[in-house]
């Protein structure tokens, strides 16, 4: 049975993403733009993104990005192991033979955006950032190479960056045998 609480005005508030990011930027009197993503395996790469625009766009001087994933019902981690998309093994092998789906899991992390020019070693510099979505690919599981070369090239002209310059990159990896081969082939043919 429910309890009465399940109905109150705080479940109801505790439960929408877009009131605990308002409550996170009311707590620390932020006013610039504010928003919750949800776009599976990017979201918080995309508040990064938009977090970086903000900050260009003199929309704040200042940001916050922070991501979550909480997992308090089991329904969607049972409907991606129905899939074939997690895998077997319980382990993730991301880039690696033994790849068979990834481990759902639970995380949290943010970073916090300033305006600066200094590149001292000590401080983490976004010089660019795009973000894009596949469109048409073999199926939901199955990265679009193309796009994803198309989005490694915007990313490097937003940073006016040649590929030699990039240090890192954030991949995907979906841990299958047919993800990885195509990542890393963008990868390649991008760089």
């Amino acid at each position: 049975a429910m309890s009465p609480a399940g109905s109150s005005v705080y479940a109801a508030t505790g439960s929408a993403t877009a009131v605990a990011c308002g409550r996170i930027s009311y707590v620390l009197g932020m006013q610039g733009p504010c928003a919750a993503y949800d776009t599976a395996c990017s979201a918080t790469l995309v508040a990064g993104h938009a977090g970086l625009r903000a900050l260009q766009l003199d929309e704040c001087s200042v940001g916050l990005v922070a991501g979550a994933t909480l997992m308090c019902v089991p329904t969607i981690s049972i409907a991606f192991a129905i899939a074939g998309m997690t895998s077997a093994r319980g382990r993730c092998h991301t880039f690696d033979k033994r790849a068979d789906g990834y481990s759902r899991s639970e995380a949290c992390g943010a970073i916090s955006l300033l305006q600066t020019r200094a590149h001292d070693g000590m401080t983490l510099s976004i010089d660019g950032s795009a973000v894009r979505q596949d469109g048409r690919s073999a199926s939901l599981t199955a990265p679009n190479g193309a796009a994803q070369q198309g989005l490694l090239l915007a990313a490097l002209g937003d940073a006016s960056a040649l590929s030699d310059a990039l240090v890192q990159n954030e991949a995907h990896g979906t841990g299958t045998a047919l993800g990885d081969p195509i990542e890393v082939g963008s990868l390649k043919a991008s760089v």
